[in-house]
């Protein structure tokens, strides 16, 4: 196990570049094992998730040549002889999952545990489970798996989805590029990794229409071919450093970044009294001055993201007044609260609600990271904390975070990962 140790209260200034997308490169390299060729991704984030969806190809079947150091990842499925999701990998990463449309629609079956990843909260995958179910597969269990096989092809079918869940609308997406007929699924995810996905399946040879809407309409194809393509950059690793000028009362330019992606958190920023500038592909964010209290709640895109929920709330510790956050897309994303509580922080959480009261001086404490994005959010409460603070269990912040420790270092933190 490793940990971090933070010493406080150093403005963070200079230039941060922004990786490949963690929740775009993760799909896209499950599409990988809808065509016989060769695909080559670039712009991947080296990170322990995508390490994880490697290995899971690898044991799959597929030819995978990684080059971390290049964010580069060759795949070829030519053969795909093992329909079964290893648990061990299934357990490390819910993106498991997103390999079980590919596997239904190319071999027919498919053997695949209920996925691991953050624990955050319920988060199920029926939506998968019963858009595939109306595509014609038989959905079973079987020792622990679910098993899902296809009597001869999937069909197109008309799918409403109860809640538009992302990685449903991806698996659904993927699974309805090589099925027979027309599939439309409606109340679907809008997010720009959604719409990414759609662009690479569309370069492969998928003909889709409507992504980036609550409808999208996908007519099969026979099969699809490899393509090249590259992973747009992560919006949720973008705000994160945006929010650390803010609480360390730096000033970062943040690049590349697709602009309106970050409409949402440039919105709240300015309201609490955040300095926001936008130059074409950079995102200038300097703080420093003082913040004003505000309510948030996190909703599927274009709302405000849930990834950044807790990273904002950090922040706003710091603002004058009582600040009320909702977290409308987990049951069980607020519990980051006890954790900056025992840095001073003074939060109150009732059920999906966080009341925080503000400003409260932090100071430098040993905490843990919960999960992904708990992890990022006490690593900016330390940057604004008195003294030094220690973060422990930092390797759910490696699952999603590209070399944090460097890119911290090298706009002026003082920060070591210890082993």
């Amino acid at each position: 196990m490793a940990r971090l140790l933070i010493q406080g209260q150093r403005p963070l200034c200079g230039a941060v570049r922004v990786a490949g997308a963690k929740n775009a490169a993760l799909p896209m390299l499950a599409a990988s094992l809808l065509s016989a060729e060769e695909s080559v991704f670039d712009n991947v984030p080296d990170i322990e998730d995508i390490h994880t969806i490697v290995e899971l190809l690898r044991q799959l079947g597929a030819e995978v040549d990684y080059s971390p150091a290049d964010h580069r990842v060759r795949v070829q499925a030519r053969e795909l002889g093992n329909p079964t999701v290893p648990p061990a990998l299934a357990a490390k990463a819910r993106a498991s999952f997103l390999v079980v449309g590919p596997l239904a629609a190319r071999l027919g079956r498919v053997f695949a545990p209920h996925p691991g990843g953050c624990a955050i909260g319920t988060r199920p995958v029926n939506v998968d489970i019963k858009g595939l179910s109306s595509m014609g597969a038989t959905i079973g269990a079987e020792e622990g798996y679910y098993a899902i096989r296809v009597p001869g092809r999937l069909h197109g079918g008309n799918i409403y989805l109860d809640y538009p869940s992302h990685t449903g609308t991806e698996n659904l997406l993927l699974a309805a590029t090589l099925a027979k007929g027309k599939t439309t699924i409606k109340h679907a995810a809008a997010e720009p990794e959604v719409t990414a996905l759609a662009s690479l399946l569309s370069a492969m040879g998928a003909r889709i229409k409507g992504a980036g809407t609550s409808i999208i309409e996908v007519e099969g194809v026979d099969e699809l071919h490899g393509v090249r393509y590259t992973v747009l950059p992560d919006r949720i690793e973008a705000g994160t450093f945006a929010i650390a000028a803010a609480i360390s009362a730096g000033e970062l330019a943040i690049s590349p970044v697709v602009m309106p992606h970050m409409d949402p958190l440039t919105h709240k920023l300015r309201e609490v009294g955040v300095e926001v500038e936008e130059d074409g592909d950079t995102y200038r964010v300097r703080g420093g001055g003082p913040l004003a209290s505000a309510e948030l709640q996190t909703l599927p895109y274009p709302g405000f993201p849930t990834d950044l929920q807790a990273c904002f709330s950090a922040l706003l510790t710091q603002a004058r007044g009582t600040s009320i956050v909702h977290e409308r897309v987990y049951d069980n994303r607020l519990q980051y609260a006890s954790e900056l509580d025992k840095m001073g922080a003074r939060i109150e959480v009732q059920g999906q609600t966080a009341s925080i009261f503000g400003p409260t001086p932090l100071r430098g404490a040993t905490v843990r990271a919960l999960d992904l994005r708990a992890g990022a959010a006490l690593v900016l409460a330390a940057l604004a904390a008195d003294g030094q603070t220690t973060v422990e269990d930092v390797h759910h912040l490696e699952r999603g975070y590209e070399d944090i420790v460097g890119k911290l270092k090298a706009v002026g933190a003082s920060i070591r990962r210890e082993q």
